[in-house]
């Protein structure tokens, strides 16, 4: 596939941005920027794809963070109203494998969103997608950009410490998915709103209307498949040192990739094209585990 000619790639994120406390044993609680949409827009501006993240932020100390880290990855925000009254946050708690457990303090309540018509993608999910009166608004814009014919892209980013219900968790799936042209979920999302089901064959199936979908499987790497093929990718071969925002890491290098070749469908990319995708998304999320909290790599650090 030949990259698109030089130019501007513009996405639009949209979400909750917070700050995750973690907390270890034998260690101080230590904060770090975060929140899924949040991620994913620091991860797709570091490599190097112009992004635009529509949330909000108090005016305190953790909404500096925030912005901060923004700024720095050369994101441009989109301060929504109502400020809160307090910036988002979340306690993370690691257990000795890595891997994160979330308690959360959310705020999402905005009153308007930008018009996907602007952009040439969109990436939602997560708390964004659940957490009412704001995720009405954010179904509404995966309707608009659809109908307008934006890519949009879908990360459930199941939190049942924040809706523990696991039928309202798969009615946000139903309702978004058909807008969706790209849908990526965890192992652990799969089994919350597919009980049972094999990720391969899920991955298929949900493909099967035209989406590239990937299945992230932690340590035991991922299943990318489109309408045709279904293929399972190693993990990258690096140390963990935590796994937050690894799952966000894969997704803005799925964006990135996209980007890079001007939004391809999926029934547009053969095998091989479908593993490089994966690999590189892959390689991104193994390098965000290898160091702490979510900090997603930069270009230098990865090759396309």
């Amino acid at each position: 596939m030949t990259p698109a000619a030089a130019g501007p790639q513009r996405v639009l994120v949209v979400g909750e941005a917070l700050v995750d406390v973690v907390e270890q044993e034998g260690a101080e609680p230590t904060p770090h920027a975060g929140g899924s949409p949040f991620n994913v827009a620091v991860g797709l501006s570091r490599l190097d794809v112009p992004t635009r993240l529509a949330a909000q932020l108090a005016a305190d100390s953790y909404g500096d963070l925030l912005r901060s880290r923004l700024a720095e990855s050369g994101v441009v925000l989109d301060s929504l109203e109502p400020v809160p009254a307090r910036t988002s946050s979340a306690r993370a708690t690691l257990a000795a494998d890595g891997s994160a457990s979330y308690v959360f303090d959310l705020t999402w309540d905005p009153e308007t969103l930008p018009d996907p018509a602007d952009f040439e993608a969109v990436h939602i999910g997560s708390l964004g997608t659940s957490l009412q009166p704001g995720a009405g608004l954010v179904a509404d814009l995966a309707i608009m950009a659809d109908a307008v014919g934006v890519p949009v892209s879908f990360d459930p980013n199941v939190r049942l410490t924040v809706e523990p219900d696991h039928a309202v968790w798969r009615g946000i799936f139903d309702a978004i998915a058909p807008h969706a042209s790209i849908i990526k979920m965890s192992d652990e999302d799969a089994a919350v709103l597919f009980p049972g089901e094999d990720p391969q064959a899920l991955a298929q199936r949900l493909a099967s209307d035209g989406a590239l979908v990937a299945i992230t499987r932690g340590g035991e790497g991922a299943v990318v498949a489109n309408r045709s093929q279904a293929m399972s990718i190693p993990p990258a071969d690096l140390r963990v040192v935590d796994t937050i925002g690894a799952g966000d890491s894969f997704m803005a290098a799925m964006l990135a990739w996209c980007a890079t070749y001007a939004w391809p469908t999926a029934d547009e990319l053969d095998p091989t094209e479908l593993t490089d995708l994966a690999m590189y998304a892959s390689s991104a999320a193994a390098i965000t585990c290898s160091r702490p909290g979510a900090d997603p790599p930069w270009t230098s650090e990865l090759s396309p």
